[in-house]
């Protein structure tokens, strides 16, 4: 299966909002998404909410990518795919604000979503696109440090495929260098199997199932 083929429907402009804390590159990983939609020869934006982005204060930030020119600049209130980098934010209402029962979710959490107390809130959405992933854990084991942003990409490109791991890859090597461009690649690698994994079992769950 190839990401142009996968792509989730084509839609004129799929737009990403990232959930973080300051301090885990939530800027930073909307960046390097798209970054790695340019890679495609996409168009794309990325910006960071206005606000506070001190330490450890909750921070959003915001991506969209298209096949055509991106008219609007205004901040994504009815996102395609919601990116969330810390847990401990899961539980304010505005963090799942405008997001349909079509869309995508991706946490960074080694727990699942009855662990997490949103089982409620996911019944109603497809299980298969609604997934976490332990990023901080995979950046420890490659990076060294608990930052999720690179991994919480490679998870999300096998997710949605709205881009494809090599293009998060090639991304992640234009903006970090040596062993920083290594580890996160390799994070990124991992979090992609990881979710890749996961999601066709889902699938092939709900096909026994129906």
């Amino acid at each position: 299966m190839t990401a142009a083929s996968a792509r989730p429907g084509r839609t004129p402009v799929f737009a990403v909002r990232f959930h973080g804390r300051g301090g885990q590159g939530v800027v930073t990983a909307a960046e390097l998404l798209a970054a790695a939609a340019f890679r495609e020869d996409r168009h794309a934006q990325a910006f960071p909410s206005f606000g506070s982005e001190r330490m450890g204060a909750p921070v959003m930030s915001f991506c969209r990518i298209s096949d055509r020119p991106i008219r609007t600049h205004e901040p994504v209130t009815e996102p395609d795919a919601l990116i969330i980098q810390d847990p401990t934010l899961l539980h304010q209402a505005e963090v799942f604000a405008g997001l349909s029962p079509e869309g995508y979710m991706l946490i960074n959490s080694a727990h699942g979503f009855g662990e997490l107390g949103l089982a409620g809130f996911t019944a109603g959405f497809r299980p298969e696109r609604l997934l976490v992933v332990p990023a901080s854990q995979l950046a420890m084991t490659h990076l060294g440090r608990p930052l999720p942003g690179a991994a919480l990409l490679g998870g999300f490109a096998a997710l949605t495929w709205a881009v494809s791991l090599e293009s998060v890859l090639a991304a992640i090597g234009d903006r970090f260098t040596g062993a920083v461009a290594a580890g996160n690649a390799a994070a990124a690698q991992a979090a992609f199997d990881f979710v890749r994994d996961e999601r066709e079992a889902l699938t092939v769950r709900a096909r026994s199932d129906a």
